[in-house]
C-alpha cells in the first residue's frame, strides 16, 4: 500500500482547534474509523478498539508544542 499522509498546518483560534479535536474525539468514540480528505479524495481510516496514546509536551525559547499521537 502506498503511503497516504495528511500534513495540514493551519493557524486557528484556540477554540477552533478545540472544536476540531472534539470532532475527532467524537468520531473515535462513536465509530471505529475517522475520515480525512485530501485533493478532493476522502479516505476512511479504520481504528481498532485499542490504541497506543502518546502525549508529548515541549516548552522552549523557540516556541511550545503539544503533540498527541495515536498508533496501532
Amino acid at each position: 500500500m502506498d503511503l497516504f499522509e495528511v500534513d495540514d498546518t493551519q493557524h486557528l483560534r484556540r477554540e477552533e482547534a478545540a472544536a476540531r479535536l472534539h470532532a475527532l474525539a467524537d468520531a473515535l468514540a462513536r465509530h471505529n474509523s475517522v475520515e480525512f480528505e485530501r485533493d478532493g479524495h476522502r479516505i476512511t481510516v479504520q481504528v481498532p478498539d485499542e490504541v497506543d496514546l502518546k502525549i508529548e509536551v515541549e516548552l522552549g525559547d523557540d516556541g511550545n508544542e503539544l503533540e498527541i499521537e495515536l498508533t496501532w
